[in-house]
């Protein structure tokens, strides 16, 4: 009775494990950026699908399906999603499973979900795609802007700093020539000029 119970209990630990081991789902979301028009490929950290593998592309709060690759099957498929937005833009690498978008729009811009399967385990890994528009840059972009204004505002500030010191010391320097041309004996040799002019021979 003793053997039974822990066969039992030794049975559904390793239920629970095969539970928490074998559905892996990715809670980072990586953000990607592109320009409206240019492409975007989201790529997972898998190089090659198995042969068992199945991977699912699903777009938007509603998780539509827009990519299907099941290497069991030979399907490989994709969808023009919600309201025909993605009509002859999606490409899937049959190797990899990654998804290129191409002619990017902004209406392209959600979270992009992917989850690869078989018969032991499940991966799901997110993207959070935003298309800019072309006058309006992505925030790396506008980052490098920042830094080269404020960089060129630090210049101005230096060179008007340097140019005050450089200011201040020709007063000073000034100042000390008039004090050295003032000495006694300049004065001195002035007024007795002044005297024999007043008073000659």
């Amino acid at each position: 009775m003793f053997k039974e119970k822990t066969f039992v209990s030794s049975w559904l630990c390793f239920c629970c494990l095969v539970g928490v081991f074998g559905d892996t789902d990715r809670d980072t979301v990586k953000s990607v950026s592109v320009t409206e028009g240019d492409s975007v490929t989201l790529n997972t950290v898998f190089t090659e699908i198995q042969k068992a593998d199945e991977m699912l592309w699903k777009f938007g709060t509603n998780r539509s399906l827009i990519a299907k690759i099941n290497h069991d099957t030979g399907v490989l498929s994709t969808n023009d999603g919600p309201d025909g937005r993605f009509r002859d833009r999606l490409k899937l690498d049959n190797q990899t499973g990654y998804l290129t978008i191409t002619n990017t729009r902004t209406t392209d811009s959600g979270v992009y979900e992917v989850s690869i399967s078989n018969s032991s385990s499940q991966t799901k890994y997110r993207f959070n795609v935003t298309v800019y528009v072309s006058s309006s840059p992505p925030p790396d972009s506008v980052s490098k802007i920042v830094l080269i204004s404020a960089a060129g505002s630090l210049l101005i500030v230096a060179a008007a700093g340097i140019f005050c010191i450089y200011k201040k010391w020709r007063k000073i320097q000034t100042h000390t020539e008039e004090i050295t041309y003032a000495e006694p004996k300049f004065y001195k040799r002035n007024t007795q000029k002044a005297i024999c002019t007043r008073n000659p021979v």
